[in-house]
């Protein structure tokens, strides 16, 4: 059973039913409530969170909102959704596809019994980040095309992803048009004789920006699981960066999965 929450006066600072809400959360996420089945009464969580009846309503309706759990109504039972944090492999889309086939997201979707979608929402060249900046090797005034792209899963927001390429690379390719690319972007940088042969992910946990909170449609307040990508192609015996992203999942929602 999940831990009780410390004694009022403690060291968290949040709300009653905030606290409540994030062990609730953890104990969901950790598997001690199995889906579709029923959780505890209100009455039996608050005793055992040591709070109200009504802050354990209260906690209840955050993890309503987040999707973590459904109930028919105010007296129903409350049961955990099923499958509601999915594991990300980050190494299942980065690949090349052979001709007229999908990018390898859309199949990952497909086997998983999803449908998959890419909504491009904007393309254009710009000054990028100073994080872009070094990783590309731009120096003082280079410059990146910018494709921002939504991912979704039957209709629902999976992530928001911001892609930056050189500008030397990109100028009169595909990648600088505002439309999608068969295949996805590793296999047109392939095409031009960039594959990648490395990639390097930096993951954090961030408070998400509006942009990414709109994007997503996050409820609340609640993390962003972030990855900074930077892929690398190999040229005249040194890795060359080719691009850079920025990829943005709901945090209680994804986990990333790497295998060493």
């Amino acid at each position: 059973m999940p831990l009780p929450l410390p004694a009022e006066g403690g060291a968290d600072p949040r709300a009653p039913h905030v606290r409540a809400a994030a062990a609730m959360r953890d104990a969901i996420l950790c598997g001690m409530w199995s889906p579709e089945l029923a959780l505890p009464t209100t009455s039996e969580l608050a005793r055992l969170h040591g709070v109200e009846e009504s802050v354990a309503a209260q906690a209840i309706s955050l993890l309503v909102e987040e999707g973590m759990v459904t109930t028919s109504g105010p007296h129903a039972a409350v049961t955990v959704r099923p499958l509601r944090q999915q594991t990300v492999r980050p190494a299942d889309s980065g690949a090349p596809v052979g001709p007229g086939e999908p990018y390898r997201w859309l199949n990952v979707a497909e086997r998983q019994g999803k449908r998959g979608m890419i909504t491009l929402l904007d393309v254009a060249e710009v000054r990028p980040p100073v994080e872009v900046v070094d990783a590309l090797e731009l120096g003082e005034t280079g410059t990146a095309v910018l494709r921002r792209q939504l991912l979704q899963h039957d209709g629902e927001p999976v992530e928001l992803a911001e892609c930056y390429y050189p500008m030397e690379i990109a100028r009169g390719t595909a990648l600088v048009e505002a439309r999608r690319i068969r295949g996805g972007t590793p296999t047109l940088l392939a095409g031009l004789g960039l594959s990648p042969h490395r990639t390097v992910d930096r993951v954090s946990a961030r408070v998400p920006t509006q942009a990414q909170y709109e994007a997503l449609r996050l409820p609340g307040d609640l993390p962003i699981l972030r990855t900074f990508r930077v892929v690398y192609s190999e040229s005249d015996r040194r890795y060359r960066p080719i691009e850079a992203t920025v990829m943005a999942k709901a945090g209680h929602l994804y986990e990333a999965r790497y295998e060493f």
